[in-house]
């Protein structure tokens, strides 16, 4: 045991030197205003004129991503007018002591909401999840900030009764090649 202190404590210091060397390297962007249908914090400006200088505070942000939101909105409603969705940004906002910040994105996630008469049909939830995830996998990887995140589907029968399901993109990618209906459903579900 004690020899793998020090292995912890520099894995620890590495990935600290690796998550600054990202932020810093991440091309800052305006972040969008609010209008997305999920709840997220409502982001900070960031300012236009004049740098902050000075030290920050980094802090767990999400900013909507207005562009990709219509988008992806319109794509949906052309599968299913009844569905929507929208995406964000998920990064740091660095706070300044005068109440100016930036952001640097992370990753780019994506939330869809379908409402459906069943909550048990895994066949149809899985075939709707492998179209919505080939619209997400056909975006050009430029509009795509920092990494690929995810994307949470959200079928819902009435207000207190939905599945919830979260699809890495990456991973979606990397594994479901081909994988359709029930089974994709399945790969990605986790019971509450």
């Amino acid at each position: 045991m004690k020899k793998s202190v020090p292995y912890i404590v520099l894995a620890t210091l590495i990935g600290t030197g690796v998550l600054a060397q990202n932020l810093l390297s991440t091309p800052l962007s305006t972040p969008p205003t609010a209008s997305a249908s999920v709840t997220v914090q409502s982001p900070t400006e960031t300012p236009t004129s004049a740098q902050p200088i000075g030290q920050c505070a980094y802090m767990w942000a999400y900013h909507n991503a207005d562009e990709l939101s219509a988008m992806i909105e319109e794509k949906i409603h052309a599968l299913d007018p009844a569905a929507s969705g929208n995406a964000s940004f998920y990064g740091e906002d660095c706070v300044y002591a005068d109440g100016q910040s930036t952001f640097g994105a992370m990753e780019t996630d994506f939330y869809v909401h379908k409402p459906v008469d069943d909550l048990t049909n895994e066949e149809a939830f899985g075939n709707w999840m492998s179209q919505v995830l080939q619209i997400v996998i056909e975006i050009p990887r430029e509009r795509i900030q920092g990494n690929y995140g995810f994307v949470e589907f959200w079928f819902e029968k009435s207000e207190g009764e939905q599945e919830i399901v979260r699809v890495p993109i990456q991973q979606y990618m990397d594994d479901a090649h081909g994988i359709t209906g029930a089974a994709l459903f399945r790969m990605f579900y986790v019971a509450p």
